[in-house]
């Protein structure tokens, strides 16, 4: 009777802690220029967990993307949360950026933004500071795609800041 207990209390902790936490921070800002739209179409890919905590420690309150009832402050937050951790330049001015929805999966996030028109970007910067409010480990993959050229940088806490020339 001990081992049966030992067993399904050790099980019932790896469960709790596999669902509660994984072992890394990891999210994936895409930047891709439009050239028929001449905007960037931005798309940030978080874990779930992860973008409710962040907003809850910024915000001060619960979040829950799997509950219906959370939309409008989710979308809100996740508004005034896009706004303060990414900025984006092109050629040397920073683009108006527009927040327009999010879509969650099982366990990730999708943050889908767009940027006012520019034209034909050559010098792209960026500050992406994603869930660094929440986590000092946080990693943020950056891909910026002009014309087909894809860049790619890695951006480890406390780093935000990158640039790419095309």
């Amino acid at each position: 009777m001990k081992k049966i207990f030992a067993f399904f209390f050790i099980l019932f902790i790896c469960f709790s802690f596999t669902k509660k936490i994984h072992p890394y921070h990891v999210g994936s800002v895409e930047i891709n220029y439009n050239s028929k739209s001449k905007t960037f179409e931005i798309t940030g890919r978080f874990f779930l967990d992860d973008l409710e905590n962040g907003l809850g420690k910024k915000y001060g309150k619960a979040y829950h993307f799997n509950d219906i009832k959370y939309k409008a402050q989710i979308n809100e937050a996740l508004r005034n949360y896009s706004s303060e951790y990414f900025k984006l330049k092109a050629d040397n001015r920073f683009l108006k950026i527009n927040y327009i929805g999010f879509e969650e999966d099982s366990e990730s996030v999708n943050v889908y933004l767009e940027t006012e028109v520019v034209s034909n970007p050559k010098k792209v910067e960026a500050a992406v500071s994603f869930l660094y409010n929440l986590l000092d480990d946080q990693i943020n993959l950056v891909h910026i795609i002009i014309n087909g050229n894809r860049k790619s940088e890695k951006l480890t806490y406390p780093n935000r800041y990158l640039f790419q020339q095309f």
